[in-house]
């Protein structure tokens, strides 16, 4: 009985050390958010209503507004078309966004001028593009390839068939050689950029499908409609439970810290990666996370299908 009442103890310790945080700034965008970045003091976001917003993160104001061209529906309406994701490499902006008929488009913003590379005439239900040099790119299709696109000689390298599972997310290394991806399986595989070939394969933790990945330092973080958050660390890998769909999570830059989105609030879990500590909870998020991003260890931004980003500084 005695030891009972340690466990017991235990657990509600643990329970009230974790620390609720409101933001400390929010910046307020024209449409929902669905990508963001953060670069020398600046904070990109793509928004529903097919704009790149810069805001300035010690005013939190708005200093720059890039737009992309509107579409059509199916209807023949006039509409905004919506911002899946973007990337920066040095003052070059990666934007994915929506196109006619369902498919994607892909932008070069630089030097005050917008460029399209990858048109609907592709075909492309691309989800997500990132940088891998100021001259290629990386891209995802719902249909699980993944492709590099040469800028410069405007073709594709590559475009390989991953898996038969539609795409969830793909995050890269820093040094960007190593592509993490992930499907509607839940298994999480390992890619070399530079020749396609699939060298690493994680499965049977997350049991269902994978709506994010994040890959820092080595280590690899997931987010999984079975409730689970899995870390996979060196040789080792550990699960996180919960009660609710995990849709985002993200990592700090060398990956001691994680985030998760946890709850039916849209409250964000900050944890300790090395012992599972729950550290912070952050609050304030009106609606279905989009995206965790830490600037450092110490700050974090997140971003919703609102129009609010909050900014947290951890304590």
């Amino acid at each position: 009985m005695h030891k009972i009442f340690i466990v017991i103890g235990a657990l509600f310790i643990n329970l009230f050390a974790m620390e609720d945080l409101e933001p400390s700034k929010i910046f307020k965008a024209s449409g929902t958010v669905q990508s963001i970045v953060y670069k020398n003091n600046n904070l990109y976001a793509g928004t529903s209503e097919g704009k790149v917003e810069v805001f300035d993160t010690f005013t939190a104001e708005k200093i720059k507004e890039i737009n992309i061209p509107e579409i059509k529906d199916f209807m023949g309406d006039i509409i905004p078309a919506k911002i899946y994701s973007i990337d920066l490499i040095d003052n070059k902006l990666l934007i994915v966004s929506q196109g006619m008929k369902g498919y994607r488009n892909i932008f070069i913003y630089e030097n005050e001028n917008l460029k399209k590379v990858i048109d609907i005439d592709k075909k492309y239900f691309i989800q997500k593009a990132n940088f891998i040099s100021k001259d290629k790119i990386v891209f995802a299709l719902l249909s699980n390839q993944i492709g590099i696109y040469d800028l410069k000689k405007e073709k594709l390298d590559y475009l390989i068939q991953v898996s038969a599972s539609s795409f969830s997310d793909f995050s890269l290394s820093e040094d960007k050689k190593v592509l993490v991806t992930t499907d509607e399986s839940g298994i999480v595989r390992k890619i070399k950029v530079e020749n396609a070939q699939i060298f690493g394969e994680n499965k049977n933790k997350n049991l269902d499908k994978v709506y994010q990945i994040d890959y820092k330092n080595g280590v690899i973080l997931t987010a999984g409609q079975d409730r689970q958050a899995v870390v996979y660390k060196d040789f080792t890998d550990y699960s996180m439970r919960f009660d609710f769909l995990l849709y985002s999570c993200g990592l700090s830059p060398k990956a001691k810290l994680g985030g998760i989105a946890y709850n039916e609030k849209n409250e964000v879990l900050i944890f300790d990666v090395n012992t599972k500590e729950k550290l912070y909870n952050l609050k304030g998020q009106k609606a279905t996370l989009t995206q965790i991003l830490f600037k450092n260890k110490d700050e974090v931004f997140v971003s919703s299908d609102d129009s609010s980003i909050n900014y947290f500084k951890l304590k």
